[in-house]
């Protein structure tokens, strides 16, 4: 069974017009879908390593346009659309902290999150409720999103066809590992101000949005 979905979805994966499906994940990921596009990116690049470095770009670039909406929906219509997108997705409860880390850290928090496995809807969003200026929100997508996929990217590229045959060799193990890196990605919602000891504690314990 395993297997088979497995082999199933790597031939979707290089089907002449996943491009355009990995573009219109990562668009919606970065704003309103519950489902991260890095599987998807990953497989498409274990079926063409020699695309890898393409894949990440179209990744990178949909997601930094998909960003702009969920920057749109915090900034406009938070109150009528954004708060029922924010409890249907689970994320109603990280957001006044992730305003409160925002407000604190600016540009680089944003990047730094943005790289990491935490939902990046949450982010532009947040960025668009407290009014990030565009410049910023822009780049601060750019980089984060860079580095998120291009690693993905250049791992692949370089090494696509050693780790396609571990995956055909051990896809149980993989699998299981792979699900376990998706929970810790989750998990790390809660760390989203993850400074330990130089995190402000009046973010770590915020359960209403500032004033």
């Amino acid at each position: 069974m395993l297997r088979r979905l497995f082999d199933w979805t790597m031939e979707k994966a290089a089907h002449p017009h996943a491009q355009w499906w990995l573009a219109a994940f990562c668009f919606m990921e970065a704003s309103f879908f519950p489902v991260p596009p890095h599987p998807l990116l990953g497989l498409m690049c274990l079926a063409e390593p020699k695309k890898a470095l393409r894949f990440a770009v179209v990744a990178t670039l949909a997601s930094v346009a998909g960003g702009m909406l969920g920057y749109a929906i915090g900034h406009f219509a938070y109150e009528a659309f954004g708060t029922a997108l924010l409890k249907a997705l689970g994320l109603a409860d990280s957001f006044p902290a992730a305003v409160c880390y925002l407000r604190e850290y600016g540009f680089w928090l944003f990047v730094a999150k943005g790289a990491t496995p935490i939902p990046f809807k949450l982010l532009t969003i947040t960025a668009g409720f407290m009014t990030m200026p565009l410049g910023t929100f822009i780049l601060g997508s750019i980089v984060s999103r860079s580095i998120s996929f291009m690693i993905v990217g250049v791992l692949f590229r370089l090494f696509g066809a050693p780790i396609k045959a571990m995956i055909d060799k051990h896809l149980g193990k993989v699998t299981v590992a792979f699900v376990a890196l998706v929970i810790g990605g989750f998990a790390a919602v809660t760390l989203l101000g993850g400074d330990g000891k130089k995190t402000s504690e009046k973010c770590a314990t915020a359960s209403e949005l500032p004033a």
